[in-house]
């Protein structure tokens, strides 16, 4: 995978194999953080991964301006493989090792933007936004695939790309 844009544009990084994890495609990357900018000044904003897999997404927040990225992975293969690509950049996301579901809502900090891509019809959508509902001080993206409640939470939009959906939210 390629790093799309900012200070760490066309670099490379490694994936785990596709029976651990689901990377997000360059394009959806890319229309994501191209909505984003519309909503938020990166410079004075934070990213959470809650599902990190390859840790592109935290990667990609970074080299687009955000001051601060940390990045969840519970797998020990795809945690291994993030920590070898965060050692090729400075700065570098936060790397946390465990459960997302019970290391979110103990976070002791705010995010102005947290990700969520749990592992499709895992059945976690709406526990994954219950734990994020804390520490979230702005915009929620969910990439999912099967319908969710977004109980407490504000539709701000909603794209789709193929089976999947991209939805951003407000508390």
């Amino acid at each position: 995978m390629i790093i799309t844009a900012g200070k760490f544009k066309g670099q490379k990084i490694l994936t785990p194999p596709e029976n651990i994890t689901r990377p997000t495609l360059s394009k959806v990357r890319m229309s994501i953080f191209n909505t984003l900018q519309s909503m938020l000044n990166f410079d004075e904003s934070s990213f959470l991964d809650m599902f990190a897999g390859s840790g592109i997404m935290g990667l990609e927040a970074l080299s687009r301006g955000f001051i601060k990225a940390a990045a969840i992975e519970k797998n020990p293969k795809a945690f291994n493989i993030i920590k070898s690509n965060f050692k090729q950049f400075s700065p570098c996301p936060q790397l946390i090792k465990g459960d997302s579901l019970k290391i979110t809502p103990a976070l002791n900090e705010k995010f102005d933007v947290i990700y969520i891509d749990p592992p499709y019809f895992s059945g976690i959508y709406e526990q994954s936004l219950d734990a994020v509902k804390n520490i979230s001080s702005g915009i929620v993206i969910l990439e999912h695939v099967t319908d969710v409640n977004f109980s407490g939470f504000e539709l701000i939009k909603q794209k789709k790309y193929g089976d999947k959906f991209i939805t951003f939210l407000t508390k």
